[in-house]
């Protein structure tokens, strides 16, 4: 479908490729560094052998994509007939993508707005689907950034992790919170929090732990319509518990996704996290 507005994201927005072809969202893969070798999520690795290489304690670290592939990105994007381009990524506080983005849009032959969401994974995916909505009906650029703003505004993410150990290793959770959590064997929840990952509360068993992250997303879901993702890391009887109990739970559900987070996030959280996203409608 041709439009004047496109939208690009990157590989985060963990959006289901049907979503990705029938909306026409073009998104930029960050890349995973196994061992000495650097493969594009999404492509060249599955998040199953980035969970298998982090059991194995191999060396597993990401990368953002290079602002050269951006640029061949908005190229390609503005030669297929846009005029204007949306590109929304995830949160600057996680990851270098959006900066890379922003070197890029400088040089790209049409305008290009570069946002940093704060968000990831579906909550990602979510403001890149309200922008789209937008593009589709005519909108312009600054219209659809802003339809990803208000939805990135009102959308929560939280999760579980069975360690905090894989974030203190890539640097995404401070040391301190990490070290007060192991040293007292709890199980952490966490939640999105000004584009950080912050702890939210600290719970004492795997079980107490994900059924009270039923409670909190149930009570951010409230009444209102709302659409909710469910990630999961080589944890799928998880992540189908939580979705069945959600549809029983939440009356103005909309929409629901289910879905294995890729190899970037992947390698973040490590095997057994279970994640929900909640993004209210407007």
């Amino acid at each position: 479908m041709s439009r004047h507005v496109a939208i690009v994201t990157d590989s985060t927005a963990y959006l289901p490729q049907r979503t990705m072809e029938r909306h026409n969202i073009t998104a930029v893969p960050l890349t995973v560094v196994l061992g000495d070798r650097a493969l594009e999520e999404g492509t060249e690795i599955s998040a199953r052998s980035v969970a298998e290489a982090l059991r194995k304690r191999r060396s597993v670290t990401t990368s953002r994509p290079a602002p050269e592939l951006f640029a061949e990105t908005y190229r390609k994007v503005a030669e297929s007939g846009a005029t204007g381009i949306v590109s929304l990524h995830l949160s600057s506080e996680i990851s270098g993508t959006y900066d890379a983005a922003v070197l890029a849009a400088r040089e790209a032959p049409v305008p290009v707005r570069v946002v940093d969401t704060g968000m990831v994974a579906m909550a990602l995916g979510f403001c890149a689907l309200a922008a789209v909505e937008v593009a589709d009906a005519g909108g312009t650029v600054d219209e659809a950034v802003a339809a990803a703003e208000k939805r990135a505004a009102g959308t929560s993410a939280f999760f579980y992790v069975d360690t905090l150990d894989y974030l203190r290793r890539g640097g995404r959770i401070g040391a301190a919170q990490a070290l007060f959590g192991s040293a007292l064997a709890v199980k952490p929840l966490l939640q999105l929090d000004g584009g950080r990952i912050e702890l939210l509360e600290k719970v004492r068993t795997a079980s107490k732990a994900i059924a009270r992250l039923q409670e909190i997303v149930a009570e951010r879901a409230g009444s209102g319509q709302v659409d909710i993702a469910v990630h999961h890391l080589a944890a799928p009887e998880r992540a189908e518990t939580l979705a069945e109990w959600l549809r029983e739970r939440v009356p103005g559900l909309v929409e629901l996704h289910v879905s294995e987070v890729g190899a970037v996030i992947g390698a973040h959280t490590g095997p057994g996290l279970l994640g929900a996203v909640v993004s209210p409608r407007s």
